[in-house]
């Protein structure tokens, strides 16, 4: 057990996690900026043929970091949760408790803070200037003092956020903790020895 949640199961990686994984039509993927997230989604939605849906790109904003008006991002986002397959790659505790109540696993990124501060700078580095693919139109990559600082508290600030959301959902709500980049490779590894019938 990897949390408070007497009624979450609480997985680490391995064959039981990766199997959920690949009978889940419904993923929700959380985390800190910079934890691994979007890529682990993108690859997963590939192996799965899963729909991608990024919080940042399909929900809150708008061309040159605009946000998106809160209702209009609301709709967007039952929208999205409303359909049969998908992998949603976001944070955002207010509208957490609606993909939950739809999703059938949640992948919770969870590296050190020092490795989520790497990947932010290693992003950053092989995207500034320019776009990435989760990301929206018109919002090229930045980086300041605010936003390390946000990524540097996360997991004081944001983590009980997200388990008081995880007690609070369903009681069969099972969460998929992963730490570090070389465990998501581990759950792909997993992921390709079932697609193989090893």
């Amino acid at each position: 057990m990897l949390g408070p949640a007497a009624l979450v199961k609480y997985l680490k990686t391995g064959p039981e996690a990766a199997s959920l994984v690949k009978n889940a039509p419904r993923i929700c993927v959380v985390g800190c900026s910079g934890s691994g997230k979007s890529t682990l989604s993108q690859t997963l939605c590939r192996v799965l043929n899963l729909t991608y849906i990024s919080m940042d790109r399909d929900v809150f904003w708008l061309p040159g970091w605009v946000l998106r008006p809160r209702p209009d991002a609301v709709e967007r986002m039952k929208g999205f949760v409303a359909s049969e397959r998908w992998i949603i790659d976001g944070n955002s505790p207010g509208t957490l408790p609606a993909r939950l109540a739809r999703a059938d696993l949640v992948i919770w990124m969870r590296p050190p803070r020092y490795a989520s501060i790497y990947g932010i700078l290693s992003r950053w580095l092989k995207h500034r200037g320019t776009v990435r693919p989760e990301m929206a139109e018109g919002c090229p990559e930045k980086i300041d003092w605010e936003f390390l600082k946000y990524v540097w508290n996360f997991e004081a600030k944001e983590v009980p956020q997200f388990q008081a959301q995880f007690e609070n959902a369903r009681d069969d709500l099972t969460v998929i903790v992963v730490t570090s980049r070389k465990q998501s490779a581990e759950l792909l590894s997993e992921l390709a020895k079932i697609h193989r019938g090893v």
